[in-house]
């Protein structure tokens, strides 16, 4: 193509081959976790590495896991926890089914989180909570549905779970590994979705999408929002990433439940 770079060029060989849609993502985004991978296999030029993604599933494979936002914990800003523990008090207290959905959910710890934090509380109903977690990554996904995780130099899961009152009530410990024990998992299904191609799911009564809208290309935040709007029921709850917000022509549509926490409530 006349006039394409070779970054340009790696970008079209992902959207030929990869089940990803660089498009929608800011390009410093993508420089880096392409440049991540471009390091770990030791390739000089984006040509070449061209050539890796175009020739190599396994590689095609790992840029994939590399492009997904995968970062997560047990109770990430636990102040935001603290929020959704009311919501989830008032939801329960109205409704006889209350849907959430964590998008997209990595790992699963999220959708955990918060069907630990409903059988937690003896003020919100776990009964009537159904939690999907759903994520673009199968990997991610395989991970969640296993439901272990593992204490590493960098992540601490007795720590991450310190919200809880009992966390043995809703984890087995051997070790360094941490299984999520049958209380909340029963709350909790898995599920492929790409929120960028996929469309809306729901209605759902609360919808966490958390450090994803950094990420995503200035001209495309609107498609991303169209899909959780029309994802949320009539006056849902949503809740985004501590560093991220309502886009400013959307606010009006919205009223803060916690501001500083980023927790809103569809008007």
């Amino acid at each position: 193509m006349t006039g394409e770079t070779a970054f340009e060029g790696v970008l079209r060989q992902i959207d030929d081959s990869v089940p990803f849609e660089p498009g929608y993502y800011n390009e410093s985004y993508l420089d880096r976790r392409i440049n991540a991978r471009m390091r770990r296999r030791g390739t000089e030029s984006h040509r070449e590495y061209r050539r890796l993604l175009r020739e190599e599933a396994d590689e095609r494979e790992a840029l994939m896991d590399a492009l997904t936002i995968n970062v997560t914990e047990f109770f990430r800003n636990p102040e935001m926890w603290e929020v959704m523990r009311d919501v989830l008090r008032e939801l329960t207290e109205e409704k006889r089914r209350v849907r959430v959905w964590s998008a997209p959910c990595a790992d699963g710890r999220e959708a955990y989180s918060l069907a630990m934090l409903a059988c937690d509380d003896d003020a919100i109903d776990e009964s009537r909570v159904e939690v999907l977690g759903s994520d673009i990554s199968e990997e991610a996904l395989a991970h969640a549905r296993e439901g272990m995780y593992h204490t590493t130099r960098t992540t601490d899961i007795a720590e991450e779970l310190e919200p809880l009152s009992d966390p043995n009530r809703y984890v087995d410990r051997e070790g360094d590994a941490f299984r999520v024990r049958e209380a909340p998992r029963r709350l909790v299904t898995f599920d492929t979705h790409d929120l960028i191609s996929d469309g809306s799911r729901g209605p759902f009564d609360a919808v966490l999408c958390r450090n994803l809208l950094i990420y995503i290309d200035a001209d495309h935040k609107g498609s991303l929002f169209d899909t959780l709007e029309a994802s949320l029921a009539a006056g849902g709850v949503l809740v985004v990433g501590m560093t991220e917000s309502v886009p400013p022509d959307r606010g009006d549509g919205y009223e803060p439940i916690d501001k500083r926490r980023r927790v809103f409530r569809r008007r």
